[in-house]
């Protein structure tokens, strides 16, 4: 380590013209000596690149798997959850703008190592953790680190990230990942290109990636913001490309968008917006399809693809009936659910708390002065 945060970076180049170009995402980044990239936490520095948020995190709190979110993934469960700062998209409805829009020193006041956060999510009794609240691929030196210690000690790993990251990296960033969820923001170039400041091909690239060539569990989540993503047509699109490459069994997450960031203007999404999506989705053959950011009891539980049997009731983040067997079949056909459970499921329900991780300030030397 250079200096507290600061690690040397990998995945980079230099250039013929004296800056060095970032290979970790679609970006790729050339910088000038003390220039940042666009995520804001991966500098120019010595004729390298460094990454400045090496062990700092916005905070670390224990909450339910489901918030990620995740069905299929020890459900009931509680995950250690941390963020870092920066993101490598520039989505304007950003609902975690605060962090993700945030040069490393406006937020990060908490300082932990990966041996650390694995140590802390074992005593907290944490069945995993979640990188999360900002986009991880953006800190992948630190996530990598944490995912291979946290495996050491029994500790699943989540990656919640939009996708956004070249094939080298990814299959280094995903080796000791045990599941993703992965923002799907929309289902066209346009859509990527004006509000995300980004491209859609990469992520449909990592999807087919994930589900093809890992055994990570993966999940995907599509925020439907009214008048930009949300039409019939392209949610059409969007679930025959999904059950084309990636399966009936994978969930899908249809999310309600609230005004937020820069889209203040635009309304919630309603209801029947979602409850059609929904709707189109199961119809295209997608067996698992959900409704997040509001009340629906049935589209938020689980059922049978084979013979329709409630398998997993939820009221938000608190789980109801549970019909699985010990080896994640129905009880009533016998039929298995793809997904990752435990014979019983957790009882960590919808609560939130906040972790201290003190005893590592002193390993990294402690924040600059």
């Amino acid at each position: 380590m250079i200096e507290p945060g600061v690690v040397r970076g990998q995945w980079w180049r230099g250039l013929a013209d004296g800056r060095v170009q970032c290979g970790l995402c679609p970006r790729r980044c050339k910088l000038r000596e003390g220039q940042r990239g666009f995520c804001f936490i991966r500098e120019a520095r010595s004729g390298g690149m460094v990454m400045t948020s090496y062990g700092r995190a916005s905070g670390f709190c224990i909450d339910p798997i489901e918030k990620k979110p995740l069905n299929h993934f020890y459900p009931g469960s509680s995950v250690l959850s941390f963020g870092t700062a920066g993101c490598n998209l520039g989505c304007r409805f950003c609902q975690n703008w605060d962090i993700s829009k945030a040069r490393d020193d406006d937020c990060l006041q908490s300082w932990a190592s990966p041996a650390g956060i694995a140590d802390a999510a074992a005593e907290h009794g944490c069945k995993s953790i979640a990188f999360t609240y900002n986009d991880p691929v953006i800190f992948a030196e630190f996530a990598m680190d944490c995912a291979a210690l946290a495996r050491e000690r029994g500790i699943k790993t989540v990656a919640v990230t939009a996708g956004y990251i070249d094939p080298g990296p990814r299959r280094e960033f995903f080796a000791d990942m045990d599941a993703a969820n992965v923002d799907l923001k929309a289902f066209t170039e346009d859509f990527y290109h004006r509000l995300c400041f980004a491209s859609l091909a990469p992520v449909l690239d990592t999807l087919r990636w994930l589900k093809r060539e890992t055994r990570v569990w993966l999940e995907v989540t599509t925020l439907l913001i009214p008048g930009y993503n949300d039409s019939e047509r392209e949610i059409e699109q969007l679930c025959q490309w999904f059950a084309a490459n990636l399966g009936p069994d994978v969930p899908l997450h249809f999310t309600a968008f609230h005004p937020d960031f820069k889209m203040l203007d635009v309304p919630p999404t309603p209801l029947d917006t979602l409850i059609r999506a929904r709707r189109q989705a199961i119809g295209a053959g997608l067996h698992h399809v959900y409704l997040g950011n509001l009340d629906h009891l049935r589209a938020q539980s689980t059922y049978c693809p084979e013979c329709g049997a409630l398998l997993i009731e939820r009221d938000g983040y608190r789980l109801g009936r549970w019909n699985l067997d010990n080896s994640g079949c129905c009880c009533a056909c016998g039929a298995r659910l793809s997904g990752c459970f435990d014979p019983r499921p957790g009882h960590w329900g919808p609560r939130w708390e906040r972790v201290s991780i003190f005893p590592e300030i002193p390993h990294y030397g402690g924040p600059p002065s």
